[in-house]
């Protein structure tokens, strides 16, 4: 019999664990989960959830957006952003140092954007820090101040004034690798060869070729490559941990993945959108589509699925990066904002794709949606439905479906690529640290609860018992 007291009984439910899915209830007590067994028994006060055709999947950790504060809340900002979060299931989210102005590589930015996010958020939180040209020596009081990682460019990118986030050349990466190292973190990387987009952008430009799939064609799968390989090298000679962003092409994957094999500190990173989108969408769709690295063929997505089936890929993250409409609109593509609005529809979107249509085990996307991320950044309570963990959980209804209407989404401007969508399952509840944020029913929590969550130490994915499930 189970002693400690239950405040809350979800019962009856399928529920996904990091190996299997079993039919369990799930006992809460406060904010985390402290009984995982059949036939749990409550007490009179024990709040009882019947969950019978439901499955429960721990909340999902995105750990790739762009909230844009402080400075441009006016394009997503933490109340809105992470009101979308919890209405797609997701349950903790890392924010990026771009687009906020200004943006966070030096601890006065940091102050500014703890100031902007407290109180404001629907569910957990925490930030990456950024690594520019000329920001070395404000790397380590960021990582004291709970910096769960370092985000760098090795493309341009985009932006103009004084505060922008600027592309870190060759010298800037290898010193910087060299004290993220000794700062035990994560260096987190957008990978595209900046000399070969260059010349590919100008080129075409210059010719007058400014359409959707000129842009798509200037930032090619070697790009890619080229960056990644150049970074695997710099990595192995500092010992750097690296996480590749964004990952659109299965070559740079299995370049990944061997220098895992040699031993390196490295993870993948994919997003929904390379997973459910390809380059003709980008036609099809227009603006809303466009993102860098731009999407890609329809092969190129296969291979991506066959990666994460083979356990290539260690995080689905969304890159949620929005902004207001009048950027996504020009004649010319090249000048349009490069970003995707897609967070609320990220667990839905694998669902759909991954588990009803690939036979992806609910297991495997429970790891890269939630485990591998809050692993892979050190947050420790994050990302698995086990004794001791938050209670972050999604509550999946199989037997309603559901269509993404544009009234539906709660970013500050309606827009995405996935309107009109229509998904097998719906989302009935989520639960951040045992406070349901969300429902099917009632809508949002009337009050933000979300909590900033401070990282300790970038994790390899080897680390306690995530070898070989990723």
């Amino acid at each position: 019999m189970h002693m400690t007291r239950l405040d809350m009984i979800i019962r009856g439910a399928r529920v996904v664990l990091r190996d299997s899915v079993e039919e369990l209830d799930i006992g809460i007590t406060g904010e985390k989960i402290t009984a995982l067994s059949p036939q749990l028994v409550g007490d009179e006060d024990t709040e009882m959830i019947e969950a019978n055709g439901l499955t429960v999947m721990p909340g999902a950790v995105d750990i790739h957006v762009h909230f844009n504060e402080p400075g441009l809340a006016s394009w997503e900002g933490f109340k809105s952003g992470s009101a979308s979060l919890a209405a797609g299931g997701i349950t903790t989210y890392v924010d990026m140092p771009l687009n906020g102005v200004p943006p966070t590589i030096r601890p006065e930015a940091w102050e500014l954007k703890m100031k902007a996010a407290d109180g404001q958020s629907y569910v957990d939180y925490a930030f990456w820090g950024g690594l520019v040209p000329g920001n070395q020596a404000e790397l380590t009081p960021l990582a004291a101040m709970g910096a769960a990682g370092f985000k760098a460019f090795m493309s341009e990118p985009g932006g103009e004034g004084e505060d922008i986030f600027a592309r870190a050349d060759e010298d800037t990466l290898l010193k910087g690798m060299y004290e993220i190292a000794e700062l035990n973190r994560v260096l987190a990387l957008h990978a595209e060869d900046e000399a070969m987009v260059a010349e590919l952008g100008t080129g075409s430009i210059a010719a007058g070729r400014t359409g959707p799939m000129d842009y798509v064609q200037s930032r090619p799968a070697e790009a890619e490559v080229r960056a990644v390989s150049r970074a695997l090298q710099y990595g192995e000679q500092t010992g750097c941990a690296l996480h590749f962003v964004h990952i659109s092409t299965r070559k740079a994957l299995d370049l990944i993945a061997e220098a895992k094999r040699r031993g390196l500190d490295v993870t993948s990173e994919t997003c929904p959108h390379y997973l459910s989108l390809t380059e003709e969408d980008v036609v099809r769709l227009g603006a809303v589509a466009k993102c860098a690295p731009p999407l890609r063929s329809q092969a190129e997505q296969d291979q991506l699925w066959d990666a994460l089936a083979a356990g290539l890929i260690d995080v689905i993250a969304s890159d949620h990066s929005p902004c207001p409409p009048s950027m996504k609109q020009s004649d010319n593509f090249f000048e349009i904002w490069g970003g995707i609005s897609g967070a609320q529809s990220t667990l839905l979107l694998m669902l759909e794709e991954g588990y009803l249509q690939r036979n992806i085990a609910l297991s495997l996307l429970g790891r890269v949606l939630a485990l591998q991320p809050a692993r892979r950044l050190g947050l420790e309570s994050k990302g698995e439905i086990s004794i001791g963990k938050d209670a972050d959980l999604v509550l999946i209804d199989w037997e309603k479906s559901t269509t993404l209407n544009t009234d539906d989404l709660l970013y500050t401007h309606k827009q995405s690529p996935y309107v009109g969508r229509t998904f097998s399952s719906s989302i009935a509840d989520v639960f951040c640290r045992g406070a349901r944020v969300y429902s099917s029913n009632t809508g949002l929590s009337d009050e933000p609860v979300g909590r900033f969550i401070r990282a300790n130490s970038s994790v390899p994915v080897g680390i306690e018992g995530t070898e070989g499930i990723s």
